[in-house]
């Protein structure tokens, strides 16, 4: 049965408060401020107002975007635009054919839209869910892999820290659980980083020896 593909982006329209209010909100235009605008359900005028300040600092600050001065640019709308590129995944992220379903089992993770799923020949077995890997100079490696070893508890020596749920595919690059947005720039120190209950499924669903394609390539890599 296909896992629902659920939270893949935040809400399009999102109010002020909590930390967001911390910076100190800009009142310039950004270069992106119709498109920034549309996504979070403002009114589309390209001229930054108050509330609009409010609306953009406030999405800033749930997904880690810094500064959180409600300023529409480019790292602002980068985001947005792999929400939108995930929503529009639906339940078909292979359309395209792009992760090979000749395989048998297999994990696809598209570098471009940030996205992962499990394939099951033809079969959609679970996803796509968002994912956050590496970050420029870090980049996750693309091509064909195979998951070699797998560890529940496993802890980074090289970065210190626990790696719950850890499939090792190619060489230090796993799938993994963190406790972090998905959204949070600038990424990963090269594994594909999961929500927790992304992982544990992952976990239960594959094994080693099974397959996984990366492809595409990360926005601002």
């Amino acid at each position: 049965m296909v896992a629902a593909a659920v939270a893949l982006a935040a809400p399009l329209v999102i109010v002020g408060g909590g930390s967001a209010q911390a910076a100190s909100c800009t009142a310039t235009t950004g270069p992106y401020q119709r498109q920034v605008e549309q996504f979070l359900g403002r009114p589309v005028d390209g001229v930054q107002s108050a509330a609009d300040c409010t609306a953009i600092r406030s999405f800033q600050a749930s997904y880690g975007i810094t500064p959180t001065a409600g300023y529409a640019g480019p790292l602002t709308w980068q985001t947005m635009s792999v929400m939108l590129a995930q929503r529009a995944a639906g339940t078909t992220p292979n359309r395209d054919g792009a992760c090979p379903v000749d395989l048998g089992r297999i994990a696809c993770v598209d570098l471009t839209r940030q996205l992962s799923w499990v394939q099951d020949g033809g079969k959609l077995v679970y996803g796509p869910v968002p994912v956050r890997t590496g970050k420029d100079g870090t980049e996750t490696r693309t091509g064909r892999k195979q998951i070699y070893y797998r560890d529940i508890d496993f802890w980074s020596t090289l970065y210190d820290v626990a790696m719950p749920y850890a499939q090792f595919f190619d060489g230090g690059i796993a799938f993994h659980s963190v406790e972090k947005s998905m959204w949070s720039p600038p990424g990963s120190g090269g594994c594909v980083n999961m929500r927790p209950a992304d992982a544990k499924a992952y976990w239960n669903l594959l094994r080693k020896g099974d397959d996984v394609y990366v492809y595409g390539r990360k926005p601002g890599t």
